[in-house]
């Protein structure tokens, strides 16, 4: 208990964010779980997700889980450190951000396990990793962009074959990210010109939405969202200017609806929950990596439901085919989706 007061008294000193969830009680111990973030809950996207998993993850186990949010960097280390001080059973990094703070300190801790979720971190046998093919989902992304720029029959499309992508911080990450998102776009159309912006922050929805002005008055009327709460700039930004966004992380179609095309999604939650469900049945095997592709539902594109109702008879219904028919070429393995350097599946 004292160890617990001593994380939460260190977090309130360095001015973060910290919240606790704690399972009815119960005659065995529940597992202590602790989600350490790179940003802040409410961004409706990568780090709400995870915060969903740990919640269902409370709900179906009984654990206990604590969570710490900042949104500046020198509070990450700290955090982390504070939450393996603390005693908890799990300690989980929410970003690759925590990639070198685990590498540092996971051996010092031999009894506790850790996750780290969106990279691979190869700091010790008690250390497990998730990584995403958002290079896969992103494709999907970038060529329904790069059809639907093209369609000047729907209300905001213009006649230039112009769509934007705007990034929170540059990291390897959202290059791969990127990587992707301009290759399924060239797949459709090789002369096709994609704007690229890295706002250098994830917490600053003003910058977001000045980047994507910036790209729509250059001609794109799409624009992708790879930077959490930036990110709800950019939607903002195409929805005051009539032109088309695309979400990121989680379904963020109804955020405006309309004007977010699609969202390409990565199933944080699912892999959350999974992580901690290990530690529950024992399978938990430190020292490993897991991929999350479209071949295993890790990562995708929404449905277009949202869209589809907005336009109605104006929806483009061959870009959804034609977003289906890529996706089963690139689990086939008929389209192989590049990877930036550092990422693609992981060596076991």
């Amino acid at each position: 208990m004292k160890r617990r007061v001593l994380a939460a008294v260190m977090a309130l000193t360095m001015g973060v964010m910290g919240t606790g969830v704690m399972a009815q009680a119960s005659d065995k111990e529940p597992l202590k779980v602790a989600l350490v973030y790179s940003g802040f809950l409410g961004d409706k996207s990568f780090n709400d997700l995870a915060h969903d998993g740990a919640q269902k993850a409370a709900e179906d186990f009984g654990i206990e889980f604590q969570e710490l949010e900042s949104g500046e960097a020198a509070d990450w280390e700290a955090n982390f450190v504070a939450m393996a001080d603390a005693g908890y059973d799990l300690v989980i990094g929410v970003s690759t951000q925590f990639l070198e703070i685990m590498k540092k300190h996971c051996p010092d801790y031999p009894d506790t396990k850790f996750a780290m979720i969106d990279g691979v971190c190869d700091a010790g046998d008690n250390v497990v990793s998730t990584l995403f093919a958002q290079n896969e989902g992103s494709f999907l992304a970038g060529a329904a962009a790069a059809m639907l720029t093209t369609k000047t029959d729907i209300p905001g499309i213009n006649d230039q074959k112009i769509i934007g992508w705007v990034g929170g911080m540059d990291i390897p990450v959202l290059h791969d990210f990127y990587v992707g998102y301009e290759q399924g776009a060239k797949y459709v159309d090789p002369d096709i010109e994609i704007l690229q912006s890295f706002a250098g922050t994830f917490t600053d929805a003003l910058k977001g939405k000045e980047l994507a002005t910036a790209q729509i008055n250059q001609g794109a009327d799409v624009v992708m969202n790879v930077a959490n709460i930036t990110g709800m700039g950019v939607m903002e930004a195409a929805s005051e200017q009539g032109v088309y966004a695309i979400g990121v992380d989680t379904n963020q179609d109804d955020l405006y609806p309309g004007s977010v095309f699609t969202s390409m999604t990565k199933k944080v939650d699912n892999c959350t929950y999974q992580i901690i469900q290990s530690v529950i049945d024992g399978t938990f095997e430190g020292g490993t990596s897991s991929y999350m592709d479209l071949a295993h539902d890790g990562v995708g594109l929404t449905d277009f439901a949202v869209i589809k109702e907005s336009l109605g008879d104006q929806f483009p219904q061959d870009i959804a085919d034609k977003v289906e028919e890529l996706k089963e070429k690139i689990v086939s393995g008929e389209i192989v989706v590049d990877s930036y350097e550092g990422y693609g599946k992981p060596q076991q």
